[in-house]
Protein backbone atom coordinates (compact mmCIF):
# COMPACT_ATOMS: atom_id res chain seq x y z
CA UNK A 1 0.00 0.00 0.00
CA UNK A 2 1.46 3.32 -1.02
CA UNK A 3 1.67 6.03 1.42
CA UNK A 4 -0.73 8.88 1.62
CA UNK A 5 0.31 12.11 0.37
CA UNK A 6 0.60 15.21 2.12
CA UNK A 7 -3.00 17.55 2.21
CA UNK A 8 -5.12 14.27 0.37
CA UNK A 9 -8.41 13.23 2.20
CA UNK A 10 -8.18 10.07 4.38
CA UNK A 11 -11.28 7.57 4.11
CA UNK A 12 -12.50 5.29 6.57
CA UNK A 13 -14.14 2.39 5.06
CA UNK A 14 -16.49 0.18 7.74
CA UNK A 15 -17.88 -3.25 6.88
CA UNK A 16 -20.70 -3.42 4.58
CA UNK A 17 -24.52 -3.62 5.94
CA UNK A 18 -26.99 -4.29 3.60
CA UNK A 19 -30.59 -4.74 5.00
CA UNK A 20 -33.59 -6.38 2.49
CA UNK A 21 -36.40 -8.55 2.56
CA UNK A 22 -35.58 -12.36 1.96
CA UNK A 23 -37.98 -13.28 -0.37
CA UNK A 24 -38.08 -17.33 1.14
CA UNK A 25 -39.65 -16.12 4.45
CA UNK A 26 -40.20 -12.32 4.12
CA UNK A 27 -38.08 -11.35 6.60
CA UNK A 28 -36.63 -7.84 6.75
CA UNK A 29 -32.89 -8.79 7.47
CA UNK A 30 -29.65 -6.71 8.01
CA UNK A 31 -26.64 -8.84 6.77
CA UNK A 32 -22.73 -7.92 7.63
CA UNK A 33 -21.41 -5.29 10.06
CA UNK A 34 -19.70 -4.95 12.93
CA UNK A 35 -20.65 -4.74 16.51
CA UNK A 36 -21.27 -0.80 16.44
CA UNK A 37 -23.17 -1.96 13.80
CA UNK A 38 -25.25 -4.03 15.24
CA UNK A 39 -26.05 -1.58 18.05
CA UNK A 40 -27.34 0.71 15.51
CA UNK A 41 -29.53 -1.58 13.80
CA UNK A 42 -31.08 -2.83 17.37
CA UNK A 43 -31.54 0.88 18.59
CA UNK A 44 -32.67 3.08 15.21
CA UNK A 45 -34.65 -0.17 14.15
CA UNK A 46 -36.00 -2.68 16.20
CA UNK A 47 -33.74 -5.04 14.86
CA UNK A 48 -33.18 -8.29 16.56
CA UNK A 49 -30.30 -10.91 16.71
CA UNK A 50 -30.89 -14.50 15.59
CA UNK A 51 -28.40 -17.23 14.80
CA UNK A 52 -28.21 -18.29 11.55
CA UNK A 53 -26.09 -21.20 9.32
CA UNK A 54 -23.01 -18.67 8.66
CA UNK A 55 -23.70 -17.16 11.98
CA UNK A 56 -25.85 -14.51 13.91
CA UNK A 57 -27.56 -12.09 11.60
CA UNK A 58 -30.44 -9.22 12.28
CA UNK A 59 -34.11 -9.26 11.49
CA UNK A 60 -36.86 -7.53 12.21
CA UNK A 61 -39.79 -8.59 14.21
CA UNK A 62 -42.06 -11.71 12.46
CA UNK A 63 -45.45 -9.38 13.54
CA UNK A 64 -44.69 -5.84 12.46
CA UNK A 65 -46.71 -4.50 10.06
CA UNK A 66 -45.37 -3.86 6.36
CA UNK A 67 -45.01 -0.10 7.12
CA UNK A 68 -43.35 -0.33 10.61
CA UNK A 69 -40.84 -2.83 8.42
CA UNK A 70 -40.10 0.08 6.25
CA UNK A 71 -40.20 2.38 8.90
CA UNK A 72 -37.95 0.59 10.96
CA UNK A 73 -35.38 -0.43 7.71
CA UNK A 74 -35.32 3.11 6.87
CA UNK A 75 -34.32 4.46 10.83
CA UNK A 76 -31.49 2.15 10.98
CA UNK A 77 -30.32 2.64 7.32
CA UNK A 78 -30.09 6.59 7.97
CA UNK A 79 -28.30 5.78 10.95
CA UNK A 80 -25.56 3.82 9.88
CA UNK A 81 -25.03 6.54 7.33
CA UNK A 82 -24.72 9.10 9.67
CA UNK A 83 -22.39 7.07 11.84
CA UNK A 84 -20.48 6.47 8.72
CA UNK A 85 -21.05 3.45 7.68
CA UNK A 86 -21.80 1.79 4.41
CA UNK A 87 -25.27 0.75 3.63
CA UNK A 88 -27.37 -0.75 0.60
CA UNK A 89 -31.52 -0.52 1.62
CA UNK A 90 -33.72 -2.59 -0.85
CA UNK A 91 -35.49 0.12 -2.29
CA UNK A 92 -38.78 -1.30 -1.37
CA UNK A 93 -38.33 -0.56 2.32
CA UNK A 94 -36.99 3.14 1.97
CA UNK A 95 -39.56 5.04 2.96
CA UNK A 96 -37.56 8.12 1.90
CA UNK A 97 -37.58 7.35 -1.96
CA UNK A 98 -39.86 8.72 -4.97
CA UNK A 99 -43.23 7.17 -5.46
CA UNK A 100 -42.26 5.84 -8.55
CA UNK A 101 -41.70 2.18 -6.04
CA UNK A 102 -45.57 2.47 -5.26
CA UNK A 103 -46.49 3.56 -8.48
CA UNK A 104 -44.98 0.65 -10.14
CA UNK A 105 -46.51 -1.87 -7.41
CA UNK A 106 -49.75 -0.22 -7.99
CA UNK A 107 -49.59 -1.36 -11.60
CA UNK A 108 -48.00 -4.93 -11.05
CA UNK A 109 -51.38 -5.08 -8.60
CA UNK A 110 -53.63 -4.34 -11.12
CA UNK A 111 -51.94 -6.34 -14.51
CA UNK A 112 -52.12 -9.53 -11.89
CA UNK A 113 -55.96 -8.68 -11.50
CA UNK A 114 -56.49 -8.63 -15.18
CA UNK A 115 -54.95 -11.37 -15.35
CA UNK A 116 -57.00 -12.98 -12.60
CA UNK A 117 -60.17 -11.85 -14.90
CA UNK A 118 -59.05 -13.41 -18.30
CA UNK A 119 -58.41 -16.67 -15.92
CA UNK A 120 -61.73 -17.12 -14.14
CA UNK A 121 -63.11 -20.11 -14.82
CA UNK A 122 -66.89 -19.96 -12.96
CA UNK A 123 -69.26 -16.56 -11.68
CA UNK A 124 -67.50 -16.90 -8.21
CA UNK A 125 -63.77 -16.20 -9.65
CA UNK A 126 -65.24 -13.76 -11.28
CA UNK A 127 -66.69 -12.45 -8.35
CA UNK A 128 -63.41 -12.33 -6.21
CA UNK A 129 -62.16 -10.18 -9.02
CA UNK A 130 -65.13 -7.72 -8.74
CA UNK A 131 -64.57 -7.90 -4.98
CA UNK A 132 -61.15 -6.23 -5.26
CA UNK A 133 -62.72 -3.83 -7.87
CA UNK A 134 -65.63 -2.83 -5.98
CA UNK A 135 -66.05 -3.99 -1.92
CA UNK A 136 -67.09 -1.62 0.31
CA UNK A 137 -64.36 0.90 1.90
CA UNK A 138 -61.54 -1.71 0.66
CA UNK A 139 -62.39 -1.75 -3.22
CA UNK A 140 -60.21 0.03 -5.98
CA UNK A 141 -63.63 2.30 -6.81
CA UNK A 142 -64.55 3.35 -3.60
CA UNK A 143 -61.19 4.01 -2.49
CA UNK A 144 -60.77 6.48 -6.54
CA UNK A 145 -64.19 8.00 -5.59
CA UNK A 146 -62.21 9.45 -1.91
CA UNK A 147 -59.63 10.84 -3.70
CA UNK A 148 -61.74 12.41 -6.15
CA UNK A 149 -64.33 13.53 -3.44
CA UNK A 150 -61.36 15.01 -1.92
CA UNK A 151 -60.55 16.81 -4.87
CA UNK A 152 -63.68 18.68 -6.14
CA UNK A 153 -64.44 19.33 -2.51
CA UNK A 154 -61.00 21.65 -1.89
CA UNK A 155 -61.13 22.71 -5.43
CA UNK A 156 -64.61 24.32 -5.42
CA UNK A 157 -63.86 25.65 -2.05
CA UNK A 158 -60.75 27.57 -3.45
CA UNK A 159 -62.53 28.87 -6.08
CA UNK A 160 -65.48 30.25 -4.14
CA UNK A 161 -62.55 31.25 -2.06
CA UNK A 162 -61.22 33.23 -4.52
CA UNK A 163 -64.74 34.34 -6.08
CA UNK A 164 -63.92 32.30 -9.32
CA UNK A 165 -65.91 29.99 -11.58
CA UNK A 166 -66.44 26.37 -9.67
CA UNK A 167 -67.63 25.13 -13.34
CA UNK A 168 -65.24 22.28 -13.97
CA UNK A 169 -65.04 20.97 -9.94
CA UNK A 170 -68.90 20.39 -10.12
CA UNK A 171 -68.16 19.11 -13.59
CA UNK A 172 -66.09 16.43 -11.38
CA UNK A 173 -67.85 16.29 -8.60
CA UNK A 174 -71.09 14.73 -11.25
CA UNK A 175 -68.84 12.80 -12.35
CA UNK A 176 -67.52 11.67 -9.59
CA UNK A 177 -71.17 10.77 -8.33
CA UNK A 178 -72.01 8.67 -11.10
CA UNK A 179 -68.42 6.66 -10.70
CA UNK A 180 -70.01 6.12 -7.30
CA UNK A 181 -72.79 4.84 -8.08
CA UNK A 182 -71.41 2.59 -10.88
CA UNK A 183 -69.60 1.31 -8.02
CA UNK A 184 -72.49 0.47 -6.15
CA UNK A 185 -73.71 -1.34 -9.14
CA UNK A 186 -70.81 -3.70 -10.14
CA UNK A 187 -70.51 -4.11 -5.92
CA UNK A 188 -74.41 -5.75 -6.86
CA UNK A 189 -73.34 -7.70 -9.86
CA UNK A 190 -70.29 -8.84 -7.44
CA UNK A 191 -72.99 -10.84 -4.56
CA UNK A 192 -74.94 -11.82 -7.17
CA UNK A 193 -72.09 -13.40 -9.31
CA UNK A 194 -70.98 -15.03 -5.44
CA UNK A 195 -74.23 -16.65 -5.24
CA UNK A 196 -74.81 -18.42 -8.73
CA UNK A 197 -73.81 -21.42 -9.21
CA UNK A 198 -71.19 -22.93 -10.92
CA UNK A 199 -71.18 -23.23 -14.89
CA UNK A 200 -72.33 -26.23 -16.26
CA UNK A 201 -69.09 -26.29 -18.30
CA UNK A 202 -67.05 -26.24 -14.74
CA UNK A 203 -69.03 -28.29 -12.86
CA UNK A 204 -69.02 -31.40 -15.72
CA UNK A 205 -64.77 -30.69 -15.52
CA UNK A 206 -64.60 -30.93 -11.19
CA UNK A 207 -67.89 -33.84 -10.88
CA UNK A 208 -66.93 -37.32 -11.11
CA UNK A 209 -67.98 -39.58 -13.89
CA UNK A 210 -71.52 -40.83 -13.31
CA UNK A 211 -71.53 -44.64 -13.02
CA UNK A 212 -73.25 -45.96 -15.98
CA UNK A 213 -76.91 -47.12 -16.00
CA UNK A 214 -77.82 -50.96 -15.84
CA UNK A 215 -78.92 -52.23 -18.77
CA UNK A 216 -82.69 -52.34 -19.90
CA UNK A 217 -84.25 -55.81 -19.39
CA UNK A 218 -85.06 -57.85 -21.97
CA UNK A 219 -88.66 -58.19 -23.19
CA UNK A 220 -90.05 -61.71 -22.22
CA UNK A 221 -90.81 -63.55 -25.54
CA UNK A 222 -93.95 -65.18 -23.83
CA UNK A 223 -97.11 -63.94 -24.50
CA UNK A 224 -99.74 -63.79 -21.89
CA UNK A 225 -102.87 -66.43 -22.10
CA UNK A 226 -106.28 -64.99 -22.93
CA UNK A 227 -109.12 -66.21 -21.35
CA UNK A 228 -111.87 -68.01 -23.71
CA UNK A 229 -115.21 -65.91 -23.63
Amino acid sequence: MSAEREGEPRFLVLEYVTITRDPHSGLVVAIGGTERAEGILQTAGGFVSSPGPRGPYHRLPHSLPVDQQRAGATAAAHALLLAGISVHLDPSLNTLTAPDGDRQAAQRYLDQLTERAYAAADDREVASVLTEIAAPHEGLLPRLVQTLIGTWATWIQRAETAGEDPALAEQLMNTTSTLSNHSWQIQQIRDQAARAHPSAQTTAQRAPAAAPAPPAAAPSAKRPATRGL
